[in-house]
């Protein structure tokens, strides 16, 4: 079975308010409409991909003009019309983030992404690692209640699905939880900014993608924001989305720089899952030693019971470097 994945970069101005996410909207299923419909003389898109910041950008002075100008609550209108979507192309659509609302959690905000099929919504998954001290929104640790799954996988005909935003993917513990949760295809939503884009002599969007890949047996599908410095400063956005496969090869990248670009690629979830049932070297899921890596024992970044103040933040993160390199 191997079906092909779309990403699709977005080059929007930063947005100002939720009265914009509908604009936005239209041009990602334009694209996603024109990705189809292009590339069917070559490949059957089934999944298509669209970067962190594609509908909302979590960087705002406070969490309360966070809440009062972008936040929307999941479901939504906008899921609603890529529902319709995938349901008359067959296809499935990971979306750009939202800053979300849940009235579970009142006055907490989440940087989230939504998976979404021709049955509709399937899974939203929350940023579990903001990016600080910038993102002043929530991650699922901060809530000592939470209830939800903070890594879910989806089964779907095109194989099973989990999903990760950008700053996440420089924690092997995240990714590697969504792995072992079932995910065969690992989705990165991300705004990925220079230098650490996808150029030397860092190119850490390169590197990252490449060994989440390796170390989890697994195809990644990484979608980077490519908005220019004029669009969405004070940072600029490199592109380069890519396909990677189980041994890290690069399937497939778009060219590096700002613009709009689609780049797609194969997904071979049928000799994948023959991969990972017979591969005895190399297989660092089936040989983890989890006993004898303690440091997940203690706790380190605690929990801030909601979306933090800069200046708790910032105490947290003090106190957290405090206890690294103790034995535990």
């Amino acid at each position: 079975m191997t079906v092909y994945a779309a990403c699709c970069q977005t080059a929007f101005e930063c947005p100002g308010h939720r009265d914009q996410i509908a604009s936005r909207v239209d041009r990602m299923l334009e694209m996603a409409d024109g990705a189809i419909k292009g590339y069917a003389p070559f490949h059957d898109i089934r999944l298509i991909v669209f970067p962190e910041f594609a509908h909302a950008a979590p960087i705002h002075p406070t969490v309360e003009a966070l809440e009062r100008d972008l936040a929307v609550e999941m479901p939504n209108e906008h899921i609603d019309r890529y529902t319709r979507f995938c349901a008359e192309r067959g296809v499935w659509i990971q979306t750009g983030s939202f800053i979300e609302r849940d009235p579970a959690h009142p006055g907490v905000l989440f940087n989230s992404t939504a998976l979404v099929g021709p049955e509709g919504l399937l899974s939203v998954y929350r940023k579990v690692n903001p990016w600080i001290p910038w993102e002043l929104h929530a991650s699922p640790h901060d809530l000592p209640a939470y209830d939800r799954n903070p890594f879910p996988v989806v089964e779907t005909e095109i194989g099973r699905i989990g999903c990760a935003i950008c700053y996440d993917w420089l924690f092997p513990e995240t990714i590697r939880q969504l792995a072992f949760n079932g995910a065969e295809i690992l989705i990165r939503v991300s705004a990925y900014m220079d230098p650490w884009g996808a150029t030397a002599p860092m190119d850490w969007w390169t590197l990252f993608n490449r060994a989440r890949a390796v170390e989890n047996t697994a195809l990644v599908v990484a979608c980077n924001q490519g908005a220019s410095l004029a669009q969405y400063g004070p940072f600029s956005w490199p592109g380069g989305s890519m396909l990677v496969d189980w041994d890290g090869r690069i399937l497939s990248q778009a060219s590096a720089g700002p613009g709009e670009q689609i780049v797609v690629g194969p997904l071979d979830v049928t000799t994948l899952r023959k991969e990972r049932e017979r591969r005895q070297g190399h297989d660092m899921r089936g040989h983890l030693r989890s006993e004898v890596h303690t440091y997940l024992n203690e706790p380190h970044l605690a929990p801030a019971d909601g979306c933090p103040a800069p200046d708790e933040l910032a105490a947290r993160i003090a106190r957290s470097k405090d206890g690294l390199g103790k034995e535990s």
